[in-house]
């Protein structure tokens, strides 16, 4: 059975934590590009739709083969704009504006340039065989609440959760994971009807930690451009 799928790519002007970060190039490439290229590679998508509020962004990205056909709203590029509310818009925008309904929307983060085709594939596969209403990515946690994670709530620390057994070595903590905000994968019901992305039935792909990098300061900038220069070198 053929699917019609969306794919969006979210990706504002602002951003406080590495400047013009979307476009800012790593590797001799604009960061939102890899994201770009991805989505066509994985061969999924009827339409690669950016949500930007920037004319440079969009510029960019059309000429890598993605599709801007509306400038995001100031109130949607706000600091205090909510991911999923921005994502919404994008898909009802794109159903109106191709006058077509899509059977699924998938979101790529553009800060997470080391996922794999790959990765969007198996990741839609997931949510088909398991009938998810909606799939998040993750990768194993490198700190477990269990073990090693605490809080400080009126001056009293302690762990951050607490298993049913007390819990002495981190090997027997309970599994955990650390979401990676690359790919999220949504059935059309859900995205138009949901505002929660923790669902009853939402699946887990997990992708390992080299592949899970998102891109929210400069030290995470310097680190995957050094994780691609090493990848190309060894080629």
């Amino acid at each position: 059975m053929a699917y019609k799928v969306l794919c969006t790519i979210c990706a504002r002007g602002g951003s406080k934590g590495v400047k013009n970060k979307n476009i800012k190039l790593i590797n001799g490439k604009p960061l939102i590009v890899y994201t770009i290229e991805q989505a066509i590679e994985s061969g999924l998508f009827e339409h690669i739709v950016i949500s930007t509020d920037s004319d440079e962004i969009a510029a960019i990205a059309m000429s890598h083969g993605a599709e801007v056909f509306f400038k995001r709203s100031a109130e949607m590029a706000s600091d205090t704009a909510g991911k999923l509310d921005v994502i919404q818009d994008a898909f009802m925008r794109s159903e109106a504006h191709y006058q077509e309904q899509f059977d699924y929307l998938i979101d790529l983060d553009a800060t997470s340039p080391l996922r794999h085709k790959e990765d969007i594939t198996n990741a839609f596969e997931l949510l088909i065989k398991n009938s998810h209403s909606n799939v998040i990515t993750a990768m194993p946690s490198r700190r477990s609440p269990y073990f090693n994670l605490v809080e400080v709530d009126n001056g009293k620390v302690s762990l951050s959760k607490q298993a049913d057994k007390k819990v002495v070595r981190r090997q027997d903590s309970p599994e955990t994971f650390d979401m990676n905000a690359s790919i999220y994968i949504w059935d059309r019901k859900t995205i138009l009807a949901e505002k929660a992305l923790f669902l009853d039935n939402t699946g887990l792909y997990v992708m390992p930690e080299e592949r899970s990098i998102d891109i929210d300061s400069e030290l995470d900038y310097k680190i995957v451009e050094l994780m691609m220069k090493e990848k190309n070198a060894s080629k």
